[in-house]
């Protein structure tokens, strides 16, 4: 018997990993195929209007879902266990809030700045672009970690004192950080370094680091 869900995307991307994590988090069977998001078939234009990576299936309903924060949201109120989006109002708008801006200005910023111009440039032909990933690091990365850092609580969460979509949205973009070769200094950033070697330890991100490690032809 085939699962319920199926997943389309590619395994290297952020916002793949996140809805992937979800799944795994929650014990929530799928099927994964991969999707070439540069050169997608036409059915998968049908059910992305934009274009872009993960979709969801759900094939008990015949019916699929765009965007990971929305399938995020979809699975967390279909399978509530173990909660991921705050039922307090406040929280759940906090971790919506920290959602949001990993995955745009965050994402855009250190995806193009360091994992594109030194890792995914040259597996499509183009050079190492050096220069570009040595100004995102000097002019962009310090603001975002310096925000990370005084956002996160005293229990190491960014939402509440519990594990959340919010962290999980964070950290997924920390390991394509990790494929351009950089980590967060634990000397200036300590809070978000220990939060990052944290959370990508879970077996949820762990198991899914080492699945695409081994994708990749990345040594660990």
């Amino acid at each position: 018997m085939s699962a319920r869900y199926v997943l389309y995307g590619t395994a290297a991307s952020p916002f793949v990993r996140k809805v992937r994590v979800v799944l795994a988090l929650k014990n929530v069977a799928y099927d994964f195929e991969p999707v070439n998001v540069f050169d997608p078939p036409d059915w998968f234009k049908a059910i992305s209007p934009l274009k872009r990576i993960p979709v969801l299936k759900d094939c008990e309903r015949n019916a699929t879902l765009a965007d990971s924060s929305a399938i995020a949201l979809y699975l967390d109120r279909a399978h509530p266990a173990p909660l991921l989006i705050p039922d307090d109002p406040w929280l759940a708008g906090r971790c919506a809030w920290l959602e949001e801006y990993a995955d745009t200005e965050f994402a855009y910023r250190i995806g193009m700045g360091v994992f594109r111009a030194r890792f995914f440039n040259p597996r499509i032909g183009k050079p190492v672009d050096e220069d570009l990933a040595q100004k995102t690091l000097r002019e962009h990365a310090p603001r975002f970690f310096s925000y990370f850092e005084s956002q996160l609580g005293e229990g190491g969460h960014f939402v509440g004192d519990a594990l959340s979509l919010a962290d999980i949205a964070i950290a997924t973009h920390f390991v394509n950080f990790g494929y351009g070769g950089e980590r967060v200094d634990p000397a200036r950033w300590p809070k978000l370094a220990a939060f990052v070697d944290r959370t990508l330890a879970l077996p949820a991100f762990a198991a899914l680091i080492e699945e695409e490690a081994a994708a990749l032809g990345i040594a660990r």
